[in-house]
């Protein structure tokens, strides 16, 4: 008997310009999963929730601006999750809702393969849900966040949620640091000759690490790299937090490498 077709969703909006349907479609197919994963704008999130019982979605990606409303709609959330304090995948076993997040898995298995975090002070730019999932990782692998945002008030309030240190943004360059992370959207396609540091700064961290993963190189990573830093790319951590959704859904081990080829293809068109 034929396995039934599996249906998955990316709730979030915008989501049009996501490529997320193209790197999980690719990775189903590859296991020999039947499934088929779209994307769903949330214009009335309550609503949207009720689509994956009733559809029914087996699992969802969900992404800006709903990782954190959606946490109130969901049957249970997983303790890394409520830390974070935001979802980036919704498991539907027998219409019980689980959130989970995948972004700090992603992050800090794209950084691991680089260099190790452990005692390494790491300089984070932007309070948002990516920042709140870096934070949370880092402090995980036993590193040092220090948080820098453009308003003082969101910085250090994120940082008194984890317990670690906020500086104002003006600082940045003149705090010791190992490792600079940007989860910011500043870089990112189309307004891709923006940067959030200036780059006379960038030979005081060894590593330089963006989570944004279009454009492929940012120009943050270009003059990171031309000072010499060691650098990571948002794509390697999109692949990963995506390979880990996954793992939670199917049970079963994604081609990582055929992941990053056909997002890196689709975003070198």
């Amino acid at each position: 008997m034929d396995q039934p077709l599996r249906h998955y969703a990316l709730f979030g909006n915008p989501v049009g310009h996501s490529l997320s349907p193209l790197m999980h479609n690719a990775a189903f197919g590859a296991l020999g999963f039947r499934a088929l994963y779209e994307v769903h704008c949330v214009e009335d999130l309550e609503l949207s929730v009720r689509l994956i019982r009733e559809k029914p979605l087996a699992g969802v990606s969900v992404t800006l601006p709903v990782k954190g409303a959606i946490m109130a709609f969901l049957d249970e959330v997983d303790e890394d999750a409520c830390t974070i304090g935001a979802v980036n995948t919704i498991t539907n076993k027998d219409g019980r809702l689980r959130g989970s997040n995948t972004d700090w898995i992603g992050l800090m298995a794209a950084m691991r393969e680089q260099f190790c975090l452990k005692g390494k002070t790491v300089a984070v730019l932007g309070a948002g849900g990516a920042a709140r999932a870096a934070i949370y990782g880092i402090l995980q692998e036993g590193g040092i966040p220090i948080v820098f945002n453009r308003s003082r008030d969101r910085g250090e309030s994120l940082a008194r949620w984890f317990e670690c240190d906020a500086m104002p943004l003006a600082n940045l360059g003149r705090v010791e640091a190992d490792v600079l992370v940007n989860t910011t959207p500043v870089g990112m396609s189309p307004l891709t000759e923006e940067t959030p540091v200036h780059q006379r700064y960038l030979p005081r961290w060894q590593w330089v690490v963006d989570t944004i993963y279009n454009p492929l190189e940012t120009r943050l990573l270009r003059e990171a790299k031309a000072a010499g830093c060691g650098v990571v790319t948002g794509l390697s951590m999109f692949v990963r937090q995506g390979a880990e959704q996954i793992r939670i859904w199917t049970g079963l081990e994604p081609q990582v490498e055929l992941m990053s080829r056909v997002v890196m293809t689709a975003l070198e068109k």
